[in-house]
């Protein structure tokens, strides 16, 4: 008995030693993994690419991670992840695109965003003790031939939804539907859109009296533009448009367009400033006589807006002003500004903020006889104004362990 206590004590020190060994080496390869700064990496990323260790300071990174998005010509989405090393890495910077066709799944997408993300981590870990426990595999034959694209970059969409709810003194329902046609290339772009929606809601204020409320509108839209050289382009837009909501029947307009950007448009993803100047004709049809005394119009307007989109490693900024007016009257004008701008201010303190805002002089469709208090409470149809603004602001502080590889799905919190 006394022997066989000897030896199952030895057997579980001999255990105890092993499982420490492995617990030490296991530690050992995470402490000497590629530390990367990836803000936008979600849980599937980081239970997929365990290879890595997920730091939230920046400084503490020896890569960074940015990522741009950008809808594709096809209708689907193209994300570009600038990979940028810093101390032991500096100057070791790459560029790799994820690309996904609108009939991607969520679950297509991700896998393919994670095989191509491993790939660019690659030329780091090479540099890290970790790279003796990777091997390369070629999974796919190569083809002799190109198959050509039989529809020659044509893309054609079409959407059709409906929504309904309600409760014992209140109804709605809506239908909206949409057909696209779109064809881009590095050349030029052709985007074609028609759209449909019409909503009616139902309130029932007593025992007998009811209030109906409905809008419906609809919209042919066209754009063509044209790459001319790194910074410059030119093209129009033209369309044709319906809105209860805008108090008129039908709108044509046709205004062709110049850009410039400041920066060379094969640096989008990065950074763009661009100034675009428009000019061109409207026509109105009005759906009833408006404070103008008109029920038609034709107009020559021009509009002139510049836009200033930049992604860094601090973090993103996006912000617009355009002024429009129309030539018969210049103080039938409207000037507007929007702004995004997510900001990494210190470690751990991250800021949110978007707006907009508008100062209003170019409501030419405005009804004579007035609005409705219905229609102002429930926003059905236009209101005079002078000015619009909308704002959000957010910010977040973390602070802790600047690791942060562990994925833990359960009870899903």
């Amino acid at each position: 008995m006394k022997i066989f206590t000897t030896l199952l004590a030895f057997a579980l020190l001999f255990a105890n030693a092993m499982a420490q060994e492995d617990i030490a080496g296991a530690d050992t390869i995470r402490k000497n993994a590629l530390n990367v700064y990836f803000p936008d990496a979600d849980n599937y990323i980081k239970k997929e690419i365990q290879f890595i260790n997920y730091v939230r300071d920046l400084k503490e990174a020896d890569v960074y991670i940015i990522t741009a998005l950008e809808e594709t010509g096809s209708g689907g989405m193209s994300v570009t992840v600038f990979m940028v090393g810093q101390h032991n890495y500096s100057g070791m910077n790459d560029t790799i695109r994820i690309v996904a066709s609108p009939d991607d799944t969520d679950d297509v997408f991700r896998r393919k965003a994670v095989n191509i993300l491993k790939m660019g981590f690659m030329r780091y870990v090479l540099r890290t003790p970790l790279s003796e426990f990777f091997e390369v595999r070629f999974t796919q034959p190569v083809k002799e031939t190109v198959e050509t694209d039989k529809w020659n970059n044509w893309v054609f969409r079409t959407s059709l939804s409906g929504s309904l709810s309600g409760e014992r003194s209140y109804k709605a329902t809506s239908l909206h539907g949409s057909t696209s046609v779109n064809r881009v290339t590095e050349k030029s772009k052709f985007q074609n859109y028609i759209s449909y929606s019409w909503s009616k809601q139902k309130y029932q204020m007593n025992d007998s009296t009811y209030m109906y409320s409905d809008n419906n509108s609809q919209n042919l839209s066209i754009y063509y533009v044209k790459s001319l050289n790194d910074h410059w382009s030119a093209g129009f837009s033209t369309g044709m448009s319906r809105s209860s909501y805008g108090y008129y029947d039908f709108s044509y307009r046709l205004t062709p367009a110049i850009e410039y950007d400041i920066y060379p448009y094969s640096e989008s993803t990065r950074r763009q400033l661009r100034i675009m100047y428009e000019v061109g004709y409207n026509y109105f049809n009005y759906s009833d006589t408006t404070i103008y005394n008109k029920m038609t119009e034709h107009l020559a307007l021009h509009e002139l807006s510049a836009s200033w989109e930049l992604i860094q490693k601090w973090g993103s900024l996006d912000f617009t002003v355009q002024w429009r007016n129309y030539f018969h009257d210049w103080s039938k004008n409207n000037l507007g500004a929007s702004l995004y701008m997510s900001v990494r201010l210190f470690k751990g303190m991250n800021i949110n903020f978007s707006g907009s805002a508008s100062i209003v002089n170019d409501q030419l469709s405005l009804p004579k006889g007035g609005i409705s208090d219905f229609d102002i409470i429930t926003r059905n149809r236009m209101t005079q104004t002078k000015f619009d603004y909308s704002g959000y602001f957010g910010f977040s502080y973390t602070f802790g362990s600047i690791y942060n590889n562990a994925v833990n799905p359960r009870f899903g919190w």
